[in-house]
């Protein structure tokens, strides 16, 4: 029986073209480049961090970041962020019982941010906060901790199929692939992405699948206890 829904943020929940448009003007390049560069090095199987590193050959990400920050053009989060189903999806969940949660690659800073627009959730959660991130067996364990349930009764839903789904069932979570965004649709025929135990278009797909899910269980184990 499913009991809690955790989401991923980047392309999940939230859009992320203001985040490398703002790393594009501030590194002043054309944000086509910087964007054609993310997506080129992610299909290689690198961190999307080093398109930065390729337009900026030696740059120090931190101290950017930090720089940003101090100058005010640092992270920024806001409703025009939300893909559109992000509310009505989650409400929705939260209103039939589920615990709903999020948890994602993301900064401190960012956390701070999802949680100040009051999103219908239980928690927020990020690798920031926790100091290990996605694909780490650890971080799934720190999902597992949060959820307060056990890992075959939770959903990890994401659009990664190597950063969200694979660690995600190896650490015995069920999975729901989400298609959307750049990663989402490069590798949604990928064997992770096919492993997923359900594949989604938009989460407005999700309620019913979990739903239906935690009636045939139901159903199923007052069969197997005698209960007609």
């Amino acid at each position: 029986m499913i009991e809690a829904v955790v989401f991923d943020v980047g392309e999940t929940l939230t859009s992320d073209n203001r985040y490398w448009a703002a790393w594009a003007d501030w590194l002043d390049v054309p944000r086509h480049t910087l964007s054609s560069l993310v997506g080129a090095v992610v299909a290689q199987g690198r961190d999307n961090a080093d398109a930065v590193r390729l337009l900026k050959p030696g740059i120090d990400l931190a101290a950017e970041y930090a720089a940003r920050e101090e100058a005010g053009r640092g992270e920024a989060l806001d409703e025009s962020d939300l893909y559109p189903d992000v509310r009505p999806a989650l409400a929705s969940l939260l209103a039939a019982g589920f615990r709903v949660l999020v948890a994602g690659n993301q900064t401190v800073r960012a956390g701070e941010l999802l949680r100040s627009l009051h999103l219908p959730v239980d928690a927020v959660a990020t690798s920031g906060d926790w100091g290990v991130a996605k694909p780490a067996p650890e971080f799934f364990a720190r999902v597992i901790e949060l959820a307060d349930t056990a890992p075959d009764r939770i959903v990890y839903v994401g659009d990664h199929p190597a950063n969200d789904i694979a660690p995600a069932a190896a650490a015995g979570l069920r999975t729901a692939h989400l298609r959307r965004g750049p990663w989402g649709h490069l590798w949604a025929d990928a064997p992770e992405a096919a492993a997923a135990d359900w594949r989604i278009e938009g989460l407005d797909d999700l309620l019913p699948l979990v739903s239906d899910h935690r009636t045939l269980t139901h159903h199923a184990a007052r069969s197997r206890t005698g209960h007609r």
